[in-house]
């Protein structure tokens, strides 16, 4: 097939180590533990952390005992994280903890009380066949490469490393939407000082660090998941300004810790907030974004209920082979019940029209916020684990929205 109808697609993830994403796993674990308490909390919870400072802000109602307890809970996230040496200036035993949480306007609640929306705004929901999990390849094996950075750090596999991670990946597709191969991956580490080196009076991640990445993290991620993707080499770039390798037209590009060293890491290194990182949390740039974020939002809010519903109708289309590719969009306005629109999309791949698929849709689903609360059962302490590794694609039983529960009747009212 000729490079005229090949194109590349990228995606990127990050550990629960970067700053960002400390921020969204604070802010669920505040939110779970007002769910665990007091079901029918109201959170807005939203966090930043920088260097050894984490405030928490936003408006919360519930009957939890959260204010006694924010303190505990901040300090366990970042313990679980695997924050805890005070010397890189960000630590459970350390940081300093700011507390300016209030509760919610009684002007939105009035709207919500009456089984409402609680914002305006629209969601979106994607799937294809390009993985088991019906998700995007890129940002699955994304997810997988931080996930996998997260267990060899604690496992003590990679004795150097530390939390904060990101990693890319790169997938040529054909002009159907297969995907052909993979062509780059990059993974970024924070590491201690024990693998850094000098090179022209410049500090460098060692180039043994860097072989221990792709040959105990890159290769056997890509091995396990896609080796049919892999057609050349795994080939080893040097950092940006050093002479580079010849590489052949199929070979994959791996770049470890491409600028050189990275020490200084997480919260110290960058700023953290909560709800920074969507594309990370939903599809990896594949498909729309209504632009809200979930981290820290009960599920009245639809920002995030309604994302997770979009996610599970579009599942259960792709489950039931009514397409091979879906995203599905739904529009809610404050106050009100229900969506103002829904759509559905196929990019050309329905076995009926997008318009029949829809009407079955609406038909087969509960697209109301009450309804998709009681749906999916989503007034239940279960998202702290969601703020790392992205909040689709994953297989714990406890996130209902990754049920395929709707496919014989989808397949019944398609007529297939």
């Amino acid at each position: 097939m000729s490079s005229a109808k090949r194109y590349p697609f990228t995606s990127e993830s990050v550990s629960m180590g970067h700053p960002d994403k400390v921020s969204d796993q604070i802010s669920d674990a505040i939110l779970d533990f007002c769910l665990k308490h007091d079901p029918a909390s109201r959170v807005a919870c939203e966090t930043l952390v920088t260097t050894n400072l984490v405030v928490v802000a936003g408006e919360i109602t519930t009957n939890a005992p959260l204010k006694a307890n924010i303190d505990k809970i901040v300090r366990g996230v970042i313990k679980e994280i695997g924050y805890t040496d005070p010397e890189i200036r960000f630590a459970d035993t350390t940081a300093e903890i700011v507390d300016k949480i209030h509760g919610q306007s009684q002007h939105i609640a009035q709207g919500v009380d009456k089984d409402g929306a609680g914002d305006q705004g629209m969601m979106f929901g994607f799937a294809c066949d390009e993985t088991p999990d019906l998700m995007p390849l890129p940002i699955a094996i994304s997810h997988r490469l931080v996930n996998e950075h997260a267990r060899l750090r604690r496992e003590g596999i990679l004795k150097w490393a530390r939390p904060d991670a990101k990693s890319q990946v790169t997938v040529d597709y054909d002009d159907h939407g297969t995907p052909l191969r993979i062509t780059a991956v990059v993974l970024s580490t924070q590491h201690d000082a024990t693998v850094t080196e000098k090179k022209d009076g410049e500090d460098y991640f060692s180039d043994a660090a860097r072989q221990e990445v792709l040959d105990k993290l890159i290769k056997p991620v890509l091995e396990t998941d896609r080796p049919d993707l892999i057609k050349g080499k795994l080939v080893l770039m040097p950092p940006a300004g050093q002479p580079q390798p010849t590489v052949g037209p199929d070979d994959v590009k791996v770049y470890v810790n491409p600028t050189g060293c990275f020490e200084v890491g997480g919260p110290d290194g960058d700023c953290g907030l909560t709800g920074r990182k969507i594309i990370v949390d939903t599809y990896g740039g594949r498909g729309r974004h209504g632009g809200g974020a979930f981290s820290g939002k009960d599920p009245s809010k639809v920002d995030r209920s309604a994302a997770y519903m979009a996610r599970h109708v579009a599942k259960n289309i792709v489950a039931a082979g009514l397409a091979k590719r879906c995203e599905v969009q739904l529009a809610y306005a404050i106050g009100i019940a229900e969506p103002m629109s829904v759509l559905v999309r196929t990019e050309g791949t329905g076995v009926i029209p997008d318009e029949k698929i829809a009407e079955i849709v609406k038909a087969e689903f509960k697209l109301t916020p009450k309804g998709i609360r009681e749906h999916l059962d989503l007034r239940r302490p279960i998202y702290q684990q969601t703020a790392s590794g992205g909040h689709f694609g994953r297989s714990e039983k406890d996130l209902t929205w990754e049920h395929t529960d709707h496919v014989d009747a989808l397949k019944k009212a398609a007529g297939i």
